[in-house]
């Protein structure tokens, strides 16, 4: 903000200074075409003058010079090569007459004294227009200042309060609405982050109560297995049935270990991402059009071919929004893992479902581990050095899944083809 005030003061200086400049040099050249034009009507009636004497001279058809009349002789002066002269104080134009010396004689030149009024108005009307346009480029700064500049100074904090924790405070929009669907979108980041949390803070408490619990009651059969254990080592189990008991309520105390092992597994493998859905419809052109605006730039710059086939447009039940994260998830594996030379994108039609199909080239994915890619935290083993957590079609799938949708994958060679399965709308 002190860096846009000190151009606002700048520039208003520098309109000043023009105004200023404009005054100035219209002073001292705004009114020559006016003092050329009556020079040129005094140097005429000198030449004839000159020509014919005084007494021939008539004023009838001077627009400027009202009186000529003699004023003196010129003592000193001499006529250069019969040409006029001009005496440096007559060059004042701010006089209402001038001298002549003209065959050693003065002649005085009375012309009208409003010569500059025309230059006059004309630079009040550039003053005028001047001042009109540094008062509207303040007011446009101005503007920009207060509407735009510090509600946004403003909003440049909230991405540090949200990665400090400060949630709970809902965004306000400014009057201007310049910033409305940024401010939107920021707030529902920060319920989103908070609810995030929220529901973190309680699976973690959950888990944590739960394994407490869990452990608390693992210990109890653990400890009759020891106990079983201990007495068959000392043989205080002489008989052979007493014995076989033994045994086989060490094979019931394992059974309850080994099912308190599957509730922690399976609690391990509880849902541990939010993933809402909003049931809604939309184009199937909206969808590409997303699509095409991400990728089309990107992968010409590449070098990668990026061919997206024709669609016939219809209407598909979902999110909007989680339909182009699907795509998106999709495209971004295909870059990824392809190597690089093309990534199409193709649309068909069954039933009452929309089929579209993204292919890679250069996929080196074996085929055994192919029904595995859909897995939460699993990798393939051509992965080699690439970053990533195993989990973007594993979203896939959970997001078609809440959409009624499905995906689905297939390799063709060094081709692999993801295809998501959307509902038409009836």
């Amino acid at each position: 903000m002190k860096i846009f005030d000190r151009i606002l003061a700048v520039v208003l200086a520098l309109a000043a200074l023009l105004i200023v400049g404009i005054n100035i040099f219209g002073r001292y050249f705004g009114g020559s075409e006016q003092a050329r034009a009556y020079r040129v009507e005094i140097y005429r009636i000198a030449a004839q003058i000159e020509r014919e004497g005084l007494g021939a001279v008539s004023l009838a058809g001077c627009e400027y010079v009202e009186n000529v009349e003699i004023v003196g002789q010129m003592y000193g002066a001499a006529d250069k090569g019969g040409e006029m002269v001009l005496y440096p104080h007559a060059l004042a134009t701010d006089s209402d007459y001038l001298i002549r010396g003209i065959g050693g004689t003065l002649y005085r030149f009375d012309y009208t004294a409003d010569m500059g009024t025309g230059g006059q108005i004309s630079l009040a009307a550039a003053n005028a227009v001047m001042a009109a346009m540094a008062l509207l480029l303040f007011a446009v700064l101005l503007f920009v200042r207060r509407q735009i500049l510090r509600p946004f100074e403003k909003l440049s904090e909230l991405p540090y309060q949200l990665s400090r924790g400060m949630l709970a405070t809902p965004l306000k929009e400014s009057k201007s609405h310049f910033f409305g669907r940024f401010v939107w979108g920021m707030d529902l980041l920060r319920e989103n982050t908070q609810e995030q949390r929220q529901r973190t803070l309680s699976l973690q408490r959950d888990r944590e109560t739960m394994l407490l619990s869990l452990s608390h009651d693992i210990k109890t059969p653990l400890l009759a297995i020891k106990l079983y254990a201990k007495a068959l080592v000392k043989g205080i189990y002489s008989e052979k049935e007493k014995q076989l008991e033994t045994a086989e309520n060490i094979g019931k105390k394992a059974d309850e270990i080994e099912a308190y092992l599957t509730q922690i597994t399976n609690a391990l493998r509880e849902d541990f991402l939010s993933l809402s859905v909003q049931e809604g419809e939309f184009y199937l052109s909206g969808l590409v059009r997303e699509i095409k605006g991400h990728y089309c730039g990107q992968l010409a710059l590449s070098g990668t071919d990026f061919a997206v086939g024709e669609s016939d447009d219809c209407l598909i039940k979902g999110d909007i929004d989680r339909s182009v994260e699907v795509l998106q998830n999709l495209m971004e594996n295909a870059i990824k893992y392809g190597d690089g030379k093309w990534i199409s994108l193709a649309f068909s039609q069954e039933e009452n479902c929309v089929l579209v199909t993204v292919k890679n080239s250069g996929c080196t994915l074996p085929a055994a581990e192919l029904p595995h890619i859909f897995e939460s935290f699993w990798r393939g083993s051509n992965v080699g050095s690439t970053p990533g957590s195993g989990l973007g079609l594993y979203i896939c799938r959970r997001l078609m899944h809440r959409m009624n949708g499905e995906v689905f994958a297939a390799c063709h060679g060094d081709e692999l083809a993801v295809t998501v399965v959307f509902c038409k709308v009836s």
